[in-house]
């Protein structure tokens, strides 16, 4: 395995037509832990993923692996494994013969092939039509793929959706293990619930934007504050004027972006008695459906987005 590797996202836009896909978006993952890249539906997540991989190109910005492009990476399977789509598989070849086609091309060595499909837990199936998988024996045909050039990167594409309790703590266990190595893991999925035990770090989209980037424990404990005075208007409006988000409620205003003891000098320097002020915690569901505004519809066009180009070996 080479040397650990950032995942460096830059301004980084792409429209399609009149739809922005993503805007304006940046993030580093490093090396060592498991990074989560979450959004709902449609908020521009396989388009980062397609741009960052070189199959789409950017309107601006970069995305690079420790400052090179995808595309110019001399061997790409050495430095960034992926896992994208666990039925892209020619359904009559066998996991070893898959495998062994994608060594050759990238002049792998052929013992990578049964290495690491006993890494995956796959070497008694080594040699039966892929056609014949279940879907969480597909999910680890991918991962294997992902690994076949040692990489000390690895992008990997909703790995957990549709599987089973047992695949889902196998793969959990999986990813942990590869981070531990000193790989660079960035998982992504829309959504937090499925990832949550498996990563150690958040990047949140939604729209295209980024809305979070920092530790499940940061996200868990965003402040929002109930508080609420006798003149409440004139409460409104300081808050507001103090840059807190506000919203109106029937047992009082509901202010983030300002914990309680900063809500509490506000009131007492404006001279405006309070009748409620309350700290509360958001559980990580909810704080990521505030975020994401997951409720909503979404952007359409966003999330079908069409490629350029195919991936190097």
């Amino acid at each position: 395995m080479a040397l650990a590797t950032t995942i460096d996202v830059v301004n980084l836009t792409k429209s399609f037509g009149d739809v922005a896909a993503v805007s304006d978006l940046s993030f580093t993952v490093e090396p060592g832990s498991v990074t989560g890249f979450l959004g709902p539906n449609g908020a521009g997540k396989t388009t980062t993923l397609r741009m960052l991989l070189g199959l789409v190109s950017p309107t601006s910005g970069s995305a690079t692996f420790g400052g090179v492009g995808y595309r110019d990476l001399p061997r790409p399977l050495a430095t960034v494994g992926t896992a994208l789509e666990a039925s892209s598989f020619h359904p009559g070849r066998t996991a070893r013969a898959h495998l062994g086609i994608y060594a050759t091309a990238a002049a792998i060595d052929k013992t990578r092939v049964d290495r690491v499909l006993t890494q995956v837990g796959l070497a008694q199936h080594a040699d039966r039509r892929v056609g014949g998988y279940s879907l969480g024996m597909r999910q680890r045909l991918g991962l294997a793929f992902a690994l076949l050039g040692d990489p000390h990167v690895l992008v990997l594409d909703e790995p957990i959706n549709g599987l089973d309790p047992e695949g889902i703590r196998w793969i959990r266990g999986f990813l942990r293990e590869l981070a531990g190595e000193g790989r660079t893991v960035l998982v992504s999925s829309h959504l937090l619930s499925e990832v949550q035990q498996s990563v150690d770090r958040a990047i949140i989209i939604t729209r295209g934007r980024l809305v979070y980037d920092g530790t499940l424990t940061g996200l868990e404990s965003t402040a929002r504050v109930m508080v609420d005075a006798p003149d409440r208007a004139t409460l409104l409006a300081v808050l507001r004027a103090a840059g807190a988000r506000v919203e109106q409620t029937d047992g009082g205003l509901l202010v983030k972006e300002l914990d309680a003891t900063r809500i509490g000098a506000i009131a007492h320097e404006a001279g405006i008695p309070l009748s409620l002020l309350a700290a509360q915690q958001e559980g990580l569901e909810s704080a990521f459906m505030e975020l994401t505004g997951a409720d909503e519809a979404p952007r359409t066009g966003a999330h079908a987005a069409p490629t350029e180009g195919g991936m190097r070996a």
